[in-house]
């Protein structure tokens, strides 16, 4: 599985590469490039919400509909700024749970 991560990883990484070459657009170049950077960060930092199965499958859910609109707005230049950075809802309810009750590893 996580061999399909990478080869998804880099299959996107070489079509925003050959897009870049074809089109000549450094601004979309950077924003997309920023775009996956935080996506890829965000994914990362999504491993927290693995003690909250549900929220996790939620937060996974989120990565791949923001990683499809990365590459939608490679395609049709239409950026959907809200759908990139959904993954930040499932961490922001974390750690408001984590605030409310705890992680139930306290002493004493």
């Amino acid at each position: 599985m996580k061999a399909l991560i990478i080869l998804a990883i880099l299959l996107t990484l070489v079509s925003i590469f050959l897009h870049y070459k074809k089109n000549k657009d450094i601004k979309k170049l950077l924003i997309i490039v920023g775009s996956f950077t935080l996506l890829l960060s965000l994914a990362t930092i999504g491993n927290l919400t693995r003690q909250v199965f549900p929220l996790f499958v939620a937060h996974i859910i989120l990565i791949i509909i923001a990683w499809g609109a990365v590459i939608f707005y490679m395609i049709k230049d239409r950026y959907y700024w809200w759908i990139i950075f959904s993954p930040f809802v499932t961490i922001g309810l974390f750690l408001l749970l984590e605030l409310i009750s705890g992680s139930g590893h306290e002493l004493g």
